[in-house]
């Protein structure tokens, strides 16, 4: 069994199976008998690894069996494996390469948090969201299958991530194709059986071993030659193992399942890992684990150690609190329009903690609904519930609700429903990196009709404008960036914002910045310096137009500010409605640049980005002082 520590360590640990097996390839050297304590190292140099880079903490630990287990049974990385979502790769990345470089984790220019294919050649597909490693490990079955390759693909995902819609459209997709792939379901959370144990295993190693497997042909073929009889054998067969083990679903959708299986038994996990891997069609095994497993704490509180942050070294003085996360804001806000309106009810999809709903929750249970990893049924739920007369919430990330944006679109804003989108995580995430950035939100959410679209500057400004889009008569949707605001004052009353009007915060000279969203204090520091004017926009949709051509006619420039994409965004809108009007002013548009930006503490990407006080300054005097021939005709 797996030791179990009760402290991250502070100094690198002592490993020296782990030493020796920094590549799969000399993973596979090593004895059978060699491979627990092996993973007693890894589970503690990962301890060690996470406790000075901070990242993700308890499925990691909960996967370290299975990850020794596929790369002892595999040949990767000519054996192509997917993880699914990726929150559980570090001992992956540890095995396969990067030990060395895992100080550097989320760091600029680091290892990243999640697979990418560009790391490494054994992350074989870039993950972030949930639910996509099968229909990739698929298409690399299907690939390999048109090229005359005999190399597996296998695929890993987790409980939680079998729930979306996606990944069922595999499954299915997958038998009917008849694939020659392998999905190992790493059940971490006991949601869909407990029956784990010695029989099991037992099970588990016969069902899917040679010999099984060969009586089993072979009794098709001769019962293929008895009218009716192949069919009787194929239901005597599915009812019997249904009698034993948990998986009928699976075997109804054309996968051979086995399972489950306890994931931290080593022997178990490369027996039949090994068993499989020779096993034609699509095969399916159902593995049990342990979130935060080899941690004591992780395992009694597995939510709560699903990331961490990186240990304050010995001695430092306490980190000095700012204001209120925007989500715990967004969480108070829910509670009490709650309150005040039976008709609410509270959408998220499997996001509870990270978006702040667990009071919410807890004091309105019946209108709580956590749709588990469904982002398309979130939002299509919230149109059917605004059809009959209540006021949906849908509480979700930026960078999930592009998984939903058809639903938003089809039935949502073409039937002109009354919801209101609170948008997570909009904008740079920092250690995350862009799979879970929120880069474009205002850009595909402006372009939609009916849309009420607004950015707050700050905690205040988000429960005003929450309670203006829950008011709206249609589809509103306030996006709002992860981590603390600048701590303003916050007003107790739902007090909603006059639709369509921004505010001028600062009065200057010759330049306008027109702010859409949190870089107002940014740019209030760089107007200083500038003598600048500076506007809170407020609303990216209504545009405040009759401001912007207050603001055309005063000063000599307008530079617009976000933290969304350059292309389509707010400033977008502002020049559109400019050259409609016939102003041939000029604009600066600061935001996003039309790449990806690479993970990295949230203000470095900011000062990358041109997106701090510093880099708006420059800006604006670079153009200044260097102004494009149209600029230097005015």
């Amino acid at each position: 069994m797996p030791k179990t520590f009760h402290e991250i360590p502070r100094e690198r640990p002592n490993t020296p199976l782990l030493d020796r097996a920094s590549t799969p390839a000399e993973l596979r050297r090593l004895g059978e008998a060699e491979l627990e304590e092996l993973a007693d190292e890894l589970r503690l140099d990962l301890l060690y690894t996470v406790g000075q880079s901070g990242g993700h903490f308890g499925a990691g630990l909960g996967v370290v069996e299975l990850t020794i287990a596929l790369h002892y049974a595999f040949d990767t990385p000519d054996d192509r494996l997917v993880w699914d979502v990726g929150h559980q790769a570090y001992p992956h990345k540890i095995l396969t390469g990067r030990r060395a470089q895992m100080l550097t984790l989320r760091q600029k220019d680091g290892v990243a948090a999640f697979p990418r294919r560009s790391e490494s050649p054994y992350d074989t597909f870039g993950v972030g969201h949930s639910s996509t490693s099968i229909s990739a490990a698929l298409g690399m079955a299907i690939a390999a299958r048109m090229q005359g390759n005999s190399r597996k693909s296998v695929a890993v995902i987790g409980d939680g991530a079998l729930t979306a819609g996606m990944a069922f459209e595999a499954l299915n997709h997958a038998s009917d194709v008849g694939a020659n792939m392998l999905v190992v379901l790493n059940d971490n959370d006991m949601s869909i059986s407990r029956n784990v144990g010695g029989l099991s295993n037992y099970l588990a190693k016969l069902l899917s071993s040679r010999t099984y497997a060969h009586v089993r042909e072979g009794g098709k073929k001769v019962l293929s030659r008895l009218p009716g009889a192949l069919e009787i054998a194929r239901r005597t067969e599915e009812h019997a193992k249904g009698m034993l083990v948990q998986g009928t679903l699976f075997e109804e959708l054309g996968w051979n399942y086995i399972g489950p299986i306890d994931g931290h038994d080593l022997p178990t996990l490369v027996t039949t890992l090994r068993n499989m891997r020779d096993l034609e069609g699509p095969q399916f095994l159902h593995v049990i684990t342990t979130k935060g497993k080899g941690f004591a704490p992780a395992e009694v509180d597995p939510i709560g150690y699903h990331a961490i942050t990186k240990l304050d070294p010995l001695g430092a003085p306490p980190k000095k609190s700012g204001g209120p996360k925007y989500s715990a804001v967004f969480g108070q806000w829910l509670c009490d329009m709650a309150a005040s309106d039976e008709r609410l009810a509270g959408i998220t999809p499997a996001m509870k903690e990270g978006s702040d709903l667990v009071a919410f929750s807890e004091r309105f249970p019946d209108r709580y609904f956590d749709v588990a990893i469904a982002e398309q049924h979130a939002v299509t739920l919230a149109a059917g519930m605004a059809c009959e007369g209540a006021k949906p919430v849908v509480a979700i990330y930026s960078t999930f609700l592009q998984r939903g944006y058809d639903q938003l679109i089809h039935d949502v804003a073409v039937q002109n429903l009354d919801v209101l989108f609170a948008i997570d995580r909009a904008g740079l995430v920092g250690e995350d990196g862009p799979t879970h950035a929120g880069s474009f939100d205002l850009s595909y959410l402006r372009c939609v009709p009916n849309m009420l679209i607004m950015t707050p500057s700050d905690e205040n400004e988000l429960r005003r404008m929450l309670t203006t889009g829950y008011l709206f008569e249609g589809p509103a949707a306030v996006r709002y960036p992860r981590g603390s605001g600048p701590n303003a004052q916050i007003e107790p009353e739902l007090k909603p914002l006059e639709i369509g009007k921004g505010v001028i915060r600062r009065e200057g000279k010759r330049v306008a910045l027109l702010v859409f969203g949190v870089q107002l204090a940014a740019a209030l520091t760089a107007a200083e310096r500038l003598n600048a004017t500076v506007v809170d926009m407020r609303f990216v949709k209504p545009l405040d137009e009759a401001l912007v051509r207050e603001l055309a006619e005063s000063h000599e420039l307008l530079v617009t500010i976000e933290e969304n994409s350059v292309m389509g965004g707010a400033g977008s809108a502002v020049s559109e409605y400019l050259s409609a009007e016939g102003y041939a002013l000029p604009t600066l548009h600061l935001g996003l640049p039309d790449r990806y930006v690479e993970h990295a503490k949230p203000e470095e990407m900011l000062a990358e980005c041109g997106l701090d006080a510093t880099g708006i300054e420059r800006a604006v005097r670079t153009r200044l002082l260097d102004p494009p021939k149209a600029f230097s005709a005015v």
